[in-house]
């Protein structure tokens, strides 16, 4: 499987053909349904919980009982973003099951907490492969969004940051370090601005350039449906690169970033030490052109 560095928008397995993607075509673009909500959690949970530049570090104990915990608690916010419509998944339409019994429903995902986790010489590396290997199913990358005038609900987002407390510190702070004035980017009503979330490959399909293949297709689908901007949150490099370089005719702004190498609160703690990472929220202009 090759990267996609200097593809061409030629495949139609998108939900709108107008706007074809650079993924090769054994790939298809769908919108998410909620009989795809624990292939999407396993994707993103597993993602962070193992691999994450910030969460590893911070978390870096009882990786598979985070990521149990996780699954029970997380359910709210993914089901908020797969609800809303504007949530996508990147499907490999050649997909070989390594189950007999994955098959009927086309797909399944075979985690149970009550396995022992992997403890060999490769550490963490095991267990990320045994997890790994019980996700049987074609979904394969995620992108989560969800419509800007339909806020999260942080009531029921409190479980989710109970697991993982520094996620809404990170929130706040690039929100406190954000000195737009609301009214020049806040949405007012349905279809204006899109909220980015989640951005998760599975580690086995990692490489070959399908999240920037589908975040640049979202960016253009996103405008298509008539949305003046996208804004992401990100603590990742590859994903603040596509995001922060979109590619003409949109453009992608750093709207506020932080240091967690550095950052401290006003009694002088490093709450994030000793993870390094440059947290950044950025704002695509889809309608730069018009200005």
């Amino acid at each position: 499987m090759n990267s996609l560095s200097g593809s061409k928008n030629t495949n139609l397995r998108v939900p709108t053909p107008s706007n074809p993607s650079s993924l090769p075509p054994r790939y298809e673009i769908r919108q998410l349904q909620p009989e795809h909500l624990e292939w999407v959690m396993a994707i993103v949970i597993h993602s962070n919980v193992f691999y994450s530049p910030v969460w590893t570090v911070l978390y870096p104990d009882y990786l598979t009982d985070k990521l149990h915990e996780a699954m029970r608690n997380g359910k709210y916010l993914f089901e908020h973003q797969i609800k809303s419509g504007l949530s996508f998944g990147v499907f490999d339409t050649e997909y070989t099951f390594k189950r007999a019994e994955s098959a009927p429903t086309g797909g399944k995902l075979y985690w149970d907490e009550s396995e022992p986790e992997v403890k060999s010489s490769q550490g963490v590396q095991a267990e990320s492969k045994r997890l790994l290997e019980q996700m049987d199913f074609p979904l394969v990358s995620v992108a989560m969004s969800y419509d800007g005038i339909n806020a999260l609900d942080l009531k029921k987002m409190e479980p989710m940051l109970q697991v993982l407390p520094h996620f809404g510190l990170i929130y706040h702070i690039l929100d406190v370090l954000d000195q737009r004035a609301p009214e020049t980017w806040k949405a007012t009503g349905d279809g204006q601005v899109l909220m980015r979330n989640a951005t998760s490959t599975r580690r086995d399909y990692e490489g070959q350039g399908i999240m920037a293949a589908l975040a640049r297709w979202l960016m253009r689908e996103a405008a298509g449906k008539g949305y003046r901007g996208i804004q992401i949150e990100s603590i990742n490099n590859a994903v603040a690169h596509v995001w922060g370089k979109a590619e003409p005719p949109f453009e992608g702004t750093v709207i506020s970033e932080f240091d967690t190498a550095t950052w401290a609160d006003e009694e002088g703690k490093h709450a994030f030490e000793p993870a390094k990472q440059v947290c950044k929220k950025i704002w695509v202009d889809l309608k730069a052109t018009e200005k």
